[in-house]
């Protein structure tokens, strides 16, 4: 399995394609899937990474209410998407205005999927992951 990692910043054109990083086209060059985050971002997966997704999205029955909303929140907010010959791919309008993406925007790698972030709003989660650190490797208080 292919990890991403990194990040890239690019602009966005007015039709909302985006570039994904040249080492990483060829893992999306067979199928690529784009979904709205549970953060305020855009998770692009390979077919391979949202088949993964897809199971654990489906692991609760459909006859279960909570297994319909689960398949109404990941599969509706999910859109198949192809690479063009710039190695770009059009992000559909429901998710740009969703991620608030406009002109610049950072690709971002998050292991099994890429995310596509609205700069200030990547730097906001970025500041908070930070603190987030910093406290988790704080030793504990004596008496706590």
């Amino acid at each position: 399995m292919q990890y991403f990692l990194g990040r890239y910043e690019y602009a966005m054109d007015a039709r909302g394609r985006v570039p994904l990083p040249p080492r990483y086209r060829d893992a999306f060059a067979v199928g690529a899937v784009i979904s709205q985050g549970p953060d305020p971002c855009l998770r692009l997966f390979t077919a391979e990474s949202f088949e993964q997704q897809a199971a654990l999205y489906t692991s609760e029955p459909a006859t279960a209410r909570a297994g319909r909303i689960t398949r109404h929140a990941f599969f509706s907010n999910s859109f198949s998407v192809e690479l063009d010959r710039q190695g770009r791919i059009l992000v559909p309008s429901p998710l740009r205005a969703y991620a608030e993406l406009e002109g610049s925007v950072v690709v971002a790698g998050a292991g099994e999927w890429l995310e596509v972030w609205n700069p200030e709003r990547f730097d906001i989660e970025m500041a908070v992951a930070d603190r987030q650190q910093e406290s988790d490797a704080r030793p504990a208080e004596p008496g706590s």
